[in-house]
């Protein structure tokens, strides 16, 4: 099966060694995606708003591999406090709320930049036509 990496051109992927998207065959994998752009934290102190953004890079890394939120069945979220929980599931409900994929929400103790609040990962698999 062809292997399909798709990078979102963080300077972090080469260092690490990762990338924001893998495709082999119907399915994707979307690493753990933040709010954080360059150096920048967007929506810096909203957890709903980087939330929100970090479902649009997800959707973004979906098209590129062909595939779509539909495609979804299951996403990670973690988040920094159990007061932002409402928020982030509220922006997931919005993409999700008819697909339904499996979920799992985590309360951590920190992501890699103390202004980020959420962290989502989500798994496709891509129907055949």
């Amino acid at each position: 099966m062809n292997r399909l990496n798709i990078s979102s051109g963080a300077p972090w992927e080469s260092t690490a060694g990762y990338s924001r998207a893998v495709r082999i065959g119907n399915i994707v994998e979307v690493a753990g995606t933040t709010a954080m752009r360059d150096d920048l934290v967007i929506a810096e102190g909203d957890a709903y708003g980087q939330a929100t953004y970090v479902l649009s890079v997800i959707r973004a890394a979906l098209q590129q591999a062909s595939a779509s939120m539909e495609d979804v069945i299951r996403t990670r979220i973690y988040v920094t406090s159990s007061l932002v929980v409402d928020d982030v599931l509220r922006a997931h409900g919005e993409v999700f709320g008819q697909i339904r994929p499996a979920a799992t929400l985590v309360v951590v103790s920190a992501l890699i930049d103390p202004r980020l609040l959420v962290e989502i990962e989500a798994t496709a698999i891509i129907q055949q036509q």
